[in-house]
């Protein structure tokens, strides 16, 4: 090897000391983008709703909750998977309101909510919010009841009793609304009952009877 091949090697070398790897280039831009960079999966996990806390064996804790029940306001803890029947019948001992499908098809957990017929078996009671529930027992007025359970009374529209709270509160609510109602429109207002005993024709009776001594 002559003078100038050993110059030209030795030159070739120092220049590849000083230009860093391809691996070490990736490593430090790595560290770059991990440490300044926006992250779309961080931002996108920042979105998503944070789960309720829950139990060792992964059950939900219960959730503070305020509820107006008959004019009451109650403050409960309840499971977030409860629904509103059973908050109503379960932590408050209001049992007028029956459970009957707990699926929604028979209209035996009717309450209102604002003065509206729901089923309280298809309502979460976190969903209720600042909505004043009443049931069976606050439709009374202290020892007068409300005109639609005296005719239900009268009219012989109570059997066995189990879907009575629901069918009351749902005729209550029409008649509330409009005291001039026809047959027909009770017929709707119950449709969403089931009542095993047949008591449909003195159920529509009552409730036109009430509808009549509102309006005087």
């Amino acid at each position: 090897m002559d003078k100038e091949d050993a110059l030209a090697r030795l030159s070739g070398a120092l220049s590849s000391a000083e230009e860093p790897s391809r691996r070490t280039f990736f490593k430090h831009a790595g560290a770059t983008v991990v440490g300044t960079s926006w992250s779309p999966v961080a931002s996108v996990a920042a979105t998503i709703p944070k789960p309720p806390e829950a139990a060792r064996d992964g059950t939900p804790l219960p959730v503070h909750l305020e509820l107006v029940v008959n004019g009451t306001a109650r403050a409960l803890q309840v499971a977030p998977h409860a629904t509103l029947v059973e908050v109503l019948r379960d932590q408050l001992g209001l049992t007028g309101t029956k459970i009957g499908c707990d699926r929604g098809a028979c209209g035996a957990c009717t309450v209102w909510l604002d003065g509206a017929p729901v089923l309280s078996c298809m309502t979460l009671a976190l969903d209720v919010g600042a909505r004043k529930v009443t049931t069976i027992e606050g439709l009374a007025r202290g020892n007068t009841l409300h005109p639609v359970q005296e005719a239900f009374i009268a009219h012989d529209a109570v059997q066995c009793g189990f879907c009575t709270p629901g069918m009351v509160m749902s005729c209550a609510a029409l008649v509330e609304r409009n005291h001039a109602v026809s047959a027909a429109e009770v017929k709707d207002a119950v449709a969403g009952h089931l009542c095993r005993c047949g008591t449909y024709p003195h159920v529509i009776a009552a409730t036109l009877a009430a509808a009549r001594s509102r309006e005087g």
